[in-house]
């Protein structure tokens, strides 16, 4: 119920390029070289990596959806979301029941398990299609996690090995797992504390642990290094390092908050680096990481607090990989999904420990029992009632943009994001007003400048519009939007000599973008480069098969060479011969070039040869409309339906042509 409403919401952010500008994911066929080429999981090369098992699950969305159907993503997010939660709670009950000898252990797992299923920041995972690669990985994680405790006896056949090989193709947090098994056998096998780890005479223990889980080491180890080694275009440090880690420490801080109050989410934050080691943000920060691992320590010692210590361990273990890598993003909101299974069971288990040590009054007491189960329906309906709001948030681009613009108002990423939704409405004034604020925090990013040229360009300002474009480019060379957007532009204002060059260069930085094909074909149709036109429709009916425009520009190129043949100079018997389907096809690429008179000597010469072609009569019935002859109009579309009474074309160019000709 809570999740109801959200599988109609569309593709955001980085879905734009690595599900619907991807054309890879449109052939089921590509899955096997998923897994060895990084360029097919996303269109722009800045984002080429291995993430194959979530490219794989892309694929079998839109081969079910038949399209970029939002819904067959989304469903297909929400299952392995579902799957996640049912694995945690055996996890979570396997746990508990090693610690605490009460019957209650099973319901505390239930609760933690509901919790983390109905928590409102989860949604901003699950809504989000590409970061469906957490989920993904944190499911690995768990499966692996739960056939190792579930069957000691099987370990040596490796079977728990199998899900952590797989989630490596998914993200690379796949090495949190041997932290998470290591302290496991720990604690709940070896029953020893977190401060024994540390006494000389049990060095032998945590040496023996590292033995049992050296297969596993091995395996994770060598497919990460494979992924890694297969990246061809790995991002630069954009934040100083010990800074970076040092925010962190905050950042820990607002995730553990955002448990209990998860408020203010934002799909793209505007949180920075803190670059003084004196602020009271950092030292809140430390000073919770101290408290983070005092009580670990403590609650380690115990054994029926050992659950407790362990999510704590998950929740810090978990945040790891995105806390000593200093990404370009501080935090992000869909980090916690990974953090919150530890957390929920810590949270839960020390709750339930609570009114177990109080279940005696607890039992005597009717009042009791009643704030409890109201306190159990408050926390669980809140958080389902916070999922259904940012469903609502998540549902499309300018409902997203403008949350973000309200939430992290200095995110010029965010900013420029919600004016490209007004730009796309028409509301060039108030896009125009957010590309301008977007710059004072984004003064030499390309993508903003690109942006603000096409505005420019659609406001009628071209001098403007070539200045941005020339910015955008000078700024980020080595990036093919740069160029690509450019020739757009360039064809749009009739300079297709340079519109040419530009898709071309775009196209030696990224030979998967459609656009730029798009553009080189459509420029070399008008330029009559009829060779040229041929072998670019076929590199793009390559990437995307079937594609009617490009058929119909290989088409054109393929009738006009011919006839270019045919009236060259004939030496021996090498003149080609056209056809009337030849003729009707050099019809369509005169009237797709607006030249509608050419459009119409191509029709009678496909009438010479077969006179009762209706589809000849209703492109001729067409150009005359466009050229407003409508009498002619009309009679060329009464011929084509006289020879087929059911010609759509002919039917809707006959009923335009007569409602023109009464005015």
């Amino acid at each position: 119920m809570a999740y109801s409403n959200h599988f109609h919401n569309g593709f955001h952010f980085d879905d734009s390029h690595a599900v619907v500008d991807n054309v890879h994911i449109r052939n089921i066929k590509n899955i096997p070289s998923f897994y060895t080429d990084p360029k097919m999981f996303s269109a722009d090369p800045a984002h080429w990596g291995l993430r194959a098992l979530v490219t794989t699950t892309l694929a079998i969305d839109y081969k079910l959806g038949g399209s970029l159907n939002p819904f067959y993503f989304q469903l297909s997010t929400f299952i392995w979301y579902i799957f996640l939660c049912l694995m945690m709670f055996f996890m979570y009950k396997n746990l508990l029941q090693r610690s605490i000898k009460h019957n209650t252990a099973a319901y505390i797992a239930l609760i933690a398990t509901a919790w983390f299923a109905l928590h409102t920041a989860n949604a901003e995972t699950v809504n989000y299609i590409i970061a469906r690669s957490d989920i993904q990985s944190t499911l690995c994680i768990v499966a692996s996690f739960l056939i190792y405790i579930t069957y000691p006896a099987k370990r040596k056949w490796h079977l728990y090995i199998i899900p952590a090989f797989i989630g490596v193709f998914a993200k690379e947090t796949m090495l949190v797992l041997i932290i998470l098994l290591f302290f496991y056998i720990l604690l709940f096998e070896d029953d020893l504390s977190v401060v024994d780890l540390l006494k000389p005479k049990n060095f032998r223990f945590a040496f023996k642990t590292i033995l049992k889980l050296l297969p596993l080491i091995i395996v994770i180890v060598v497919a990460q290094i494979y992924t890694l080694t297969r990246v061809t275009s790995i991002p630069g440090i954009s934040n100083p390092a010990s800074y970076y880690i040092l925010t962190q420490t905050y950042v820990w801080l607002h995730y553990f908050i955002a448990f209990f109050l998860p408020m203010n989410l934002s799909a793209d934050s505007d949180w920075s680096v803190i670059l003084n080691i004196f602020d009271e943000r950092i030292i809140i920060g430390i000073v919770f990481v101290i408290g983070l691992i005092i009580t670990i320590i403590k609650t380690s010692a115990k054994k029926e607090t050992k659950p407790i210590a362990f999510g704590l361990i998950w929740f810090a273990a978990s945040l790891l990989p995105t806390s000593l890598a200093p990404f370009a993003e501080v935090t992000n909101d869909h980090r916690m999904l990974f953090a919150f299974v530890g957390l929920a069971l810590s949270v839960v288990t020390y709750i339930g420990l609570l009114l177990i040590k109080f279940e005696k009054q607890i039992k005597a007491n009717k009042e009791y029992r009643a704030l409890i189960a109201l306190s159990l329906l408050l926390v669980l309906g809140l958080n389902a009632y916070g999922v259904y709001q940012r469903n609502k948030i998540w549902h499309d681009e300018e409902s997203l943009w403008h949350d973000v613009t309200i939430k992290s108002p200095l995110n010029g990423r965010g900013l420029m994001n919600y004016g490209l939704t007004q730009m796309e409405k028409g509301n060039y004034s108030v896009a125009d007003i957010y590309f301008q604020r977007a710059s004072q925090y984004l003064p030499y990013y390309n993508t903003l400048f690109i942006n603000t040229a096409i505005l420019k360009g659609a406001m009628g300002n071209p001098q403007e519009a070539e200045a941005n474009f020339i910015k955008a480019r000078n700024m980020s060379p080595n990036t093919f939007d740069s160029y690509v957007f450019y020739a757009r532009w360039l064809k749009q204002v009739n300079r297709v000599d340079e519109a040419v060059q530009m898709s071309e260069k775009a196209l030696q930085l990224n030979p998967y973008s459609l656009m730029a094909l798009n553009i080189l074909m459509s420029s070399y149709n008008t330029l009559g480069m009829w060779d040229k036109l041929v072998e670019t429709s076929n590199k793009y009916l390559a990437l995307a098969p079937g594609d009617t425009t490009a058929l119909t520009f290989q088409q054109a190129g393929k009738t006009h060479a011919a006839i270019a043949e045919r009236e060259a100079p004939v030496t021996g018997n090498t003149a080609t011969t056209l056809t009337a389907a030849n003729y009707l096809d050099q019809s369509l690429a005169y009237y797709n070039q607006q030249n509608y008179l050419k459009c119409i000597e191509a029709c009678e010469a496909a009438l010479k040869l077969k006179p009762d072609y209706a589809d000849a009569y209703s492109n001729m019935g067409a150009a005359y409309n466009q050229l407003k002859q409508w009498n002619k109009g009309i009679e060329a579309c009464q011929k084509a339906l006289k020879i087929d009474p059911n010609h759509k074309l002919a039917k809707g160019n006959l009923a335009w042509a007569e409602s023109e000709s009464k005015k």
